[in-house]
């Protein structure tokens, strides 16, 4: 449960947005079945700490002046203590409503018609300013109402950011853009230096995951698509794990990512955010994560961060180290 205007709102619930917008809180409606499954307890290796501390404040006061939306609040991320006391955040645009409604995803979804916030890319690039932030994640919502899915905001965000923070590495997670490869390009051809598109799950398992818009084949065609556009930006995915997966399906995930020259991959754990959303299948132990990354790492992959707590925002600065973004040292 959360507040909308002060007033108590109930996950699964339709709710109005100040621009109008009307949604459903938190993505999925609520039904007695879904409830019926408890979200259970998590293992020790779960256990994120508790957002605290001045720079997490500072942080969280520059969003909200500049009325910037995060996936780490939005998705329930739990690093977003760990990442807003760093003085990182990965700035979602295009609002906090989508037009999809995956089962693992906490977002509201609704269909915004066509808003826009025009101020934003100003917005973004005076926040990774004020920030000092030498690495910045651009991410969204799913935008199938608008005519190119958002496409040349991402690229005037990224642009807007260039031009006021020019040494600023960008990264945009972006949407499928429907498969759309003009969109892609507008977007790859922006400035930016990492392009991801989250296949998110096995190939069997992404119509139990995802919305009915997205697909498996389409996510690797859009991955595969801006690395022959444009060779120089490293392309990225994320995939959870804890859904049902076999290994057997894990490794072809590697195998169809290494075949379309994918950069780098992300592995997580599948953490349920409301009991309306898909239950947890399994926990896997951190000790697996390290098999996967050996196993991503033999088939040729930059860099592969793999680790119960990870996302595919998480210490994305430091993918460059090569080191599985540190993990080991703070183990």
């Amino acid at each position: 449960m959360s507040e909308f205007k002060g007033i108590p709102v109930v996950t699964g619930s339709k709710i109005q947005k100040p621009n109008g917008t009307r949604a459903i809180k938190n993505g999925m409606k609520a039904s007695n079945k879904a409830a019926a499954v408890p979200i259970g307890r998590k293992p020790d290796w779960l256990r994120a700490k508790l957002p605290s501390g001045g720079k997490y404040a500072e942080v969280k006061q520059n969003v909200r002046e500049h009325r910037l939306a995060t996936v780490c609040e939005e998705s329930m991320c739990p690093n977003i203590g760990e990442c807003w006391s760093h003085g990182t955040a990965t700035i979602m645009i295009m609002g906090d409503v989508c037009t999809r409604a995956c089962k693992f995803c906490a977002v509201d979804t609704g269909n915004p018609h066509g808003w826009l916030d025009a101020d934003e890319p100003a917005h973004c690039a005076e926040s990774v300013e004020i920030m000092g932030l030498n690495y910045i994640v651009l991410t969204s919502v799913d935008r199938d109402d608008l005519d190119d899915g958002g496409a040349a905001h991402y690229a005037d965000c990224v642009k807007a950011i260039k031009a006021r923070t020019p040494k600023v590495r960008v990264e945009a997670l972006t949407p499928d853009f429907r498969g759309v490869m003009e969109h892609v390009e507008k977007v790859v051809d922006s400035g930016l230096e990492v392009f991801a598109q989250n296949v998110e799950t096995v190939e069997r398992l992404t119509h139990v995951v995802r919305d009915r818009r997205a697909g498996y084949q389409q996510t690797l065609d859009v991955l595969a698509h801006a690395k022959l556009h444009n060779p120089k930006v490293l392309t990225k995915t994320s995939v959870m794990l804890g859904l049902g997966e076999t290994e057997e399906e894990i490794a072809q995930v590697l195998d169809d990512l290494a075949a379309i020259g994918v950069d780098i991959v992300t592995f997580g754990q599948y953490l349920r955010p409301t009991v309306n959303h898909l239950p947890i299948e399994r926990y896997v132990p951190p000790e697996d994560f390290k098999k996967y990354r050996q196993w991503g790492l033999s088939r040729g992959f930059l860099e592969v961060v793999s680790g119960p707590l990870v996302r595919s925002s998480y210490r994305a600065d430091r993918v460059f180290d090569q080191n599985n973004a540190g993990l080991e040292q703070t183990a």
